[in-house]
């Protein structure tokens, strides 16, 4: 009798899931019967762009009601893995959210991502609004496959209220830079400059930036190349041996705290200046007490890159070029990328964007503005060190870097380790 009643109780439950599981396929068929559907897929589930997106999302809708978006997202390190595997396969997205350079770069090697040529030229009105140095890190084989929405970059932080008191001013050269930082050494500061060592995400931006301050560019396009990386013009130990001398007015606690302690260690106003990204603006103006601001990193006299370059990378969007409705996914992207949206985008989080007049007064902090104004000025974007070589070779320099501050290494061994994971990339590129 028990296992009767028992039966009867489990049909009954299953009858009940199966019914459930009806009308909600139902309710969801209802929402999407008759319309055009697109699938979105973005990074951020979190606050405070989660609910920008929803919010963007559902104007669109209202606006557009014959469309559908189907939006989904997950965290950093999961996206650059799934997006990696829908992109290869017959399930990739209408669009999609993508840093620039490499990682947009092996997306694009999938052939089914969308070239945005035409789009840009067919609608000047559109394009036109768009920071052009922020296009070219979406730009292979001279094709656009990629619209940038969001802007980063790197600059020097420093406290205006120190600088003051001590008659300093923003340095254009590395050597006025040491200059200063002796200055501040002198005026009783034993730690003019901070970094949290520890990180060697932290590093490689140094070594990044000096390098393309450093190097011909017709060197790093080769030594950037995985399949004809060599690694040994002598401007790398000298890019080395200046990030030696930088670490040396760090104090004996950079290399064994992390960046975000580092940077409380600025926004407390203990250390007048820090590399920082444009990013972590909100973070140093929630917590200092003092007026800041920001210099690009100095030029060598001995550089052969391009002084005005600025280290930092745009994310945008991508499309697919497998899109059953290309034309309503068109128009989605470019109301994302509109300069309302992109405006909201700064109001509510902080973030600046690569649309034109979209960071102002009405949205956005005078730090943010200024920092706006260093990326507007900049004649072209650097990538990412990590992003822009073999992880291999990145790993190479930026733990050898941490081994320069701590005096273990020098910059003829820390090259050659480089030159030996140089070797390796070639001949597994082949």
């Amino acid at each position: 009798m028990k296992k009767r009643v028992l039966a009867i109780m489990l049909c009954s439950l299953f009858t009940l899931s199966m019914t459930a599981c009806s009308s909600t396929s139902k309710q969801a068929n209802s929402q999407t019967s008759g319309k055009t559907v697109i699938k979105f897929f973005h990074r951020w589930p979190n606050e405070p762009r989660n609910s920008y997106y929803k919010e963007v999302v559902a104007d669109f809708e209202k606006q557009n009601p014959d469309i559908k978006i189907q939006m989904d997202s997950v965290l950093n390190d999961s996206y650059k893995e799934k997006i990696r595997v829908l992109v290869s396969s017959n399930d990739i997205p209408d669009i999609f959210t993508s840093w620039s350079d490499s990682f947009a770069e092996n997306l694009v090697a999938s052939g089914k991502v969308k070239a945005l040529d035409d789009l840009y030229a067919k609608d000047k009105d559109w394009s036109g609004q768009i920071v052009e140095s922020q296009i070219k890190p979406f730009t292979f084989n001279s094709k656009i496959y990629g619209v940038p929405l969001t802007l980063d970059g790197k600059a020097f932080f420093y406290n205006r209220d120190i600088f003051q008191k001590n008659g300093l001013t923003p340095p254009n050269t590395f050597d006025e830079f040491i200059g200063i930082l002796e200055k501040l050494k002198a005026a009783g500061y034993k730690t003019p400059l901070i970094e949290g060592l520890s990180d060697a995400w932290a590093v490689s931006h140094y070594l990044g930036t000096m390098n393309q301050r450093m190097l011909d560019p017709s060197v790093l396009k080769k030594d950037y190349n995985a399949k004809t990386g060599e690694f040994t013009d002598p401007g790398y130990v000298k890019v080395l041996e200046n990030f030696k001398k930088l670490t040396g007015y760090m104090g004996q606690s950079a290399t064994s705290i992390d960046h975000e302690t580092a940077r409380n260690m600025f926004s407390s106003g203990e250390v007048p200046i820090m590399y920082l990204q444009f990013a972590e603006i909100k973070m140093v103006k929630d917590a200092a007490k003092f007026s800041f601001g920001y210099f690009d990193f100095p030029t060598f006299s001995d550089g052969k890159g391009n002084p005005t370059a600025l280290t930092g990378a745009p994310e945008g969007y991508m499309l697919s070029n497998v899109s059953k409705n290309p034309e309503a996914v068109e128009k989605f992207l470019k109301f994302l990328t509109s300069k309302e949206n992109a405006a909201k985008l700064t109001k509510q989080s902080g973030q600046l964007t690569a649309i034109k007049g979209a960071v102002n007064a009405d949205n956005a902090s005078q730090e943010s503005i200024d920092a706006y104004q260093v990326i507007l000025k900049a004649s072209e974007t650097a990538p990412w060190f990590d992003n822009a070589v073999n992880i291999n070779i990145a790993d190479a320099f930026m733990r050898g870097g941490q081994s320069l501050a701590t005096g273990e290494m020098k910059p003829q061994d820390v090259m050659k380790n480089v030159q030996k994971a140089a070797l390796e990339t070639r001949n597994s590129a082949k």
